[in-house]
């Protein structure tokens, strides 16, 4: 899908709903993602100008039930109440609607939704937390990993470089797996990139991280000339590629597309460990921990020191790298 945005330095929030539109009739979950992110953004703003002050706190369970009532007035799905309860300074409210089951914070009046709290203290949890938090991710033997990342997203570029180090210590007690997203946000060049990494990874599969590597390392793989110049220096067959490309990326995309629907996949990235998603920081640390904690029996690797410090998000090694990637859109 293409996704050509000129960012203005504007007091404006810009929903890019058509872009989901055309993906709609092989992806139906998109329409109750999409229509209740739309009402989280309205109110948030409505929040953020009108104020929002809270003077009288109501129940947790009348703050749900506002929320349920809010979403269900919209008339485009039905939400049903999972569980609400307290959580700092808001009421973490949490309803299933068309299927999924949606977190919200409400504020202690429960007059408005806050879609995703940021802490501002140095002590609180953010997005990006290098403690992993695994949700009952099975253990074996060898833990099957898959990462699943659009190539363009700069979120699925920055998990790339946290698990690299990591691929590089366990080698081969892991089983592990670069897949691709069943939904694209940033145009046909992805599309193409997304191809040819497939192409790569299944038929000169010796030389797929090194490119994904090697891409990586360039701050404007936005060129062209770039890839074509990782896929010189690394021996990989230019002609084989484009031949894949024409004729057996498709089918190889079918497989990654089939099993990110089946895992529930909604962004880039999105590790699953063992068949299930595993929320791991972004850090080399963090993943290591976060596959760590799906063995049997951790090998001697487990113990490793890796870094700790998240890399920056976009193409490129060096913070702030890639100065766009906060506008650029990569889930639901």
């Amino acid at each position: 899908m293409a996704e050509s945005k000129e960012h203005k330095k504007e007091d404006v929030i810009e929903i890019p709903v058509g872009k989901y539109l055309s993906k709609m009739g092989k992806n139906p979950w998109i329409i109750s993602t999409v229509v209740l992110a739309i009402a989280l953004v309205v109110v948030l703003i409505i929040f953020m100008k009108g104020g929002g002050a809270t003077t009288t706190s109501v129940s947790s369970g009348e703050a749900g039930q506002n929320l349920v009532s809010f979403v269900n007035g919209l008339g485009q799905g039905n939400a049903v109440l999972v569980s609400s309860e307290k959580e700092g300074a808001l009421y973490k409210v949490t309803v299933k609607y068309n299927g999924q089951d949606v977190p919200v914070f409400v504020t202690l009046d429960g007059k408005y939704m806050v879609p995703q709290p940021v802490p501002l203290s140095s002590d609180g949890a953010t997005p990006q937390d290098d403690q992993p938090v695994q949700q009952d991710i099975p253990k074996s033997d060898k833990p099957v990993v898959e990462l699943f990342v659009m190539s363009y997203c700069p979120y699925g570029t920055q998990m790339e470089k946290g698990i690299l180090p990591v691929l590089s210590l366990m080698k081969d007690k892991i089983n592990f797996t670069l897949r691709y997203t069943h939904f694209t946000l940033h145009g046909e060049k992805e599309d193409t990139e997304n191809f040819r990494q497939l192409c790569i990874r299944q038929e000169q599969g010796a030389k797929f991280l090194p490119y994904i590597q090697c891409t990586l390392n360039s701050t404007d793989i936005y060129n062209p000339g770039n890839v074509t110049q990782c896929m010189k220096n690394l021996g990989i067959d230019s002609k084989k590629v484009d031949s894949c490309i024409a004729t057996k990326a498709q089918s190889y995309y079918d497989v990654d597309s089939e099993l990110s629907q089946g895992y529930g996949v909604q962004g880039s990235p999105t590790l699953v460990i063992n068949g299930v998603q595993s929320q791991s920081g972004r850090s080399p640390a963090a993943v290591l921990g976060a596959v760590c904690a799906a063995f049997n029996n951790a090998p001697a690797e487990c113990n490793s020191q890796l870094p700790t410090e998240t890399p920056s998000a976009g193409f490129g090694f060096n913070k702030g790298s890639s100065s766009d990637a906060a506008a650029i859109n990569c889930g639901f």
